[in-house]
């Protein structure tokens, strides 16, 4: 049969360890029989990132930039063992990152819904949609312990030479100490995101803080939130049919607990990381959830929220098959092909990203899925199949 064509390309990034593998065969079993997949391919394995110094990455996040579109497999990042085990020459960066940083995005978190797989949280018959910011606060902090009694400044020295001091404590004895900072432009850039995502998704966007304790800090977040809402999307909200809301974190947390969900919960840098865990977990898998960079300009990168899988990685290289769950990665080619066929007006490319989303669904909750979703399954799964069969009966379902 003729495969679907796409104008334009989208910029794909590979990866690392099981998730590499399988991306592979997804790409062998459900795109290209069937779509005349136009891609800018960069290699973003550990070795290939430290054999170019991280170039290799910079020109991916430039490539997304430029194509508007991008599609990437989970990557590791280095720890000292990964330097023994791969022979780098040093520790490396996060790629994600540097991508996040190069275009200024900010992370969407969502989970996958499947009918014969229940959330923990009984009450939420929606997808809970996390908005994490992904610069500063304590992920780009300085610390340092101190031995014994001392008073402790937080000290800002302007360009000018004009010195600002606060006293943080009069440290009685030894203790730690940490400085965290965020930047206007950046808290601007993720109010930006959020707001255009939740119109785009036609969803309620909700903020959280705690501007009750950092009256400051916080403050700032919750200032910034607002003038950008009121000065660039009150309108379009009012005609979309949808809310902005704020109020504070542990408010939030309440509140979600006995919601419906279907709304997007907008995070600082930390409380993204752990309710966006928090939530997959409670919706099921980590397998089972959709990650989304996009910048405040419009340009989008997809991506599967888990790791690379390195246990089921050691196994396949013994010559097990293993029943690793690759719908977060399928998805994260549909949503990307999907986005290139809204912006290139590609109909036919759009209807295929549906129907390989719905053939996938369709597959699980006809009771036939990979192990992990097996322990969860209500009614109990018919079929537990390896990676390999799994793709085989969504790419016959397809």
């Amino acid at each position: 049969m003729a495969k679907i064509a796409m104008k334009n390309a989208v910029a794909e990034l590979d990866g690392d360890e099981m998730t590499r593998v399988l991306w592979g065969v997804i790409k062998e079993k459900l795109l290209v029989p069937f779509v005349d997949l136009k891609v800018e391919y960069y290699d973003l394995g550990l070795k290939a990132r430290d054999d170019s110094d991280d170039a290799v990455t910079y020109a991916s996040a430039e490539a997304i930039k430029r194509l508007g579109v991008g599609v990437k497999c989970a990557t590791i990042t280095s720890n000292q063992a990964r330097v023994e085990e791969y022979g780098l020459k040093g520790l490396t960066p996060s790629p994600n990152g540097i991508i996040r940083a190069e275009l200024d995005g900010t992370v969407f978190r969502k989970p996958i819904i499947v009918g014969n797989i229940r959330p923990t949280v009984s009450c939420w018959k929606k997808p809970l949609v996390l908005g994490r910011h992904a610069y500063g606060d304590v992920y780009k902090n300085c610390e340092m312990s101190v031995g014994g009694p001392g008073k402790a400044e937080l000290v800002f020295t302007a360009k000018d030479g004009t010195v600002t001091r606060k006293t943080i404590m009069e440290m009685k004895g030894p203790g730690v100490l940490q400085g965290i900072h965020n930047l206007d432009a950046s808290i601007e850039s993720f109010a930006r995101a959020c707001f255009y995502y939740g119109l785009s998704e036609k969803m309620d966007v909700w903020f959280a803080s705690k501007d009750t304790i950092s009256k400051t800090y916080d403050g700032r977040f919750k200032e910034i939130f607002q003038r950008v809402y009121d000065a660039e999307y009150k309108t379009r909200f009012a005609e979309a049919g949808i809310e902005y809301f704020y109020t504070l974190i542990d408010d939030v947390v309440a509140r979600v607990m006995k919601h419906e969900g279907g709304f997007l919960w907008a995070c600082k840098n930390y409380d993204g990381d752990v309710m966006s865990d928090m939530v997959a977990s409670a919706s099921g898998s980590l397998a089972m959830m959709t990650s989304v960079l996009v910048s405040p300009d419009g340009i989008f990168e997809y991506e599967a929220a888990h790791g690379t899988v390195q246990r089921h990685y050691y196994k396949y290289l013994k010559g097990e098959k293993t029943s690793t769950n690759p719908v977060a990665l399928i998805f994260a080619w549909t949503g990307a092909l999907a986005k290139r066929a809204e912006l290139d007006g590609t109909a036919d490319l759009a209807d295929f990203a549906r129907r390989l989303e719905r053939a996938t669904l369709d597959t699980i909750e006809s009771g036939v899925m990979t192990g992990d979703l097996a322990q969860i399954a209500d009614p109990p799964a018919r079929e537990i199949l390896d990676s390999w069969q799994f793709i085989d009966r969504i790419a016959a379902r397809l």
